[in-house]
């Protein structure tokens, strides 16, 4: 009975490293598709500059609209450049808690006696991965507010542009609260 409740004991220990390595998988999955997203961004909107850079029009917004664009690829390139960084944490996370997964089984192993001697091991494996998942949902964090941020500049630019191109009379009838309302940016309004 001894063995049998030193087996399940091993092996329930062996299951939390398990359960990150999974929680893990999950995040590397979610960032990679976000990458590939933000990858996609870049190049559409590098090719949107560089269009706008051959045009000689003289549109009252298209130097903003060239800031505009300007100013997307570089909150792109941070997103992927953050995005990277997460994967690479998330990958080293990864390998610390399949470690402690090993190093716990590794110990099951060793014996009763070897266990009291290198129990210090999976606890720093396993708190070393925690903190590396840590550090890597505050740069997911810091990646979905410049996100954020350029939705919100595109959003103003896009309403600017349609509040000079919009004919005068529907501009007329949506004066006032709804206006506002909808766009909740009452400064692009004066």
């Amino acid at each position: 009975m001894n063995d049998l409740s030193m087996a399940l004991g091993i092996l329930s220990a062996m299951i939390t490293p398990a359960v990150l390595i999974a929680a893990c998988s999950s995040l590397i999955l979610a960032t990679s598709q976000r990458l590939g997203r933000v990858i996609e961004r870049t190049r559409k909107i590098s090719d949107q500059f560089e269009k706008l850079m051959h045009t000689q029009a003289d549109g009252v917004y298209l130097e903003e609209e060239r800031n505009a664009v300007f100013n997307q690829i570089g909150r792109a390139t941070r997103r992927a450049r953050l995005l990277q960084r997460v994967m690479a944490c998330l990958y080293l996370t990864l390998s610390v808690f399949v470690a402690t997964s090993i190093v716990l089984g590794i110990i099951a192993i060793l014996g009763q006696q070897q266990v009291q001697r290198y129990t210090w091991i999976p606890i720093l494996l396993g708190m070393i991965g925690a903190g590396l998942l840590f550090y890597a949902s505050v740069l997911l964090i810091a990646e979905s507010r410049i996100a954020l941020t350029a939705v919100n500049d595109e959003m103003d630019f896009v309403v600017r542009l349609s509040q000079y191109y919009a004919p005068k009379e529907l501009l007329k009838r949506r004066k006032g609260g709804f206006r506002k309302r909808l766009f909740r940016s009452p400064k692009l309004f004066e």
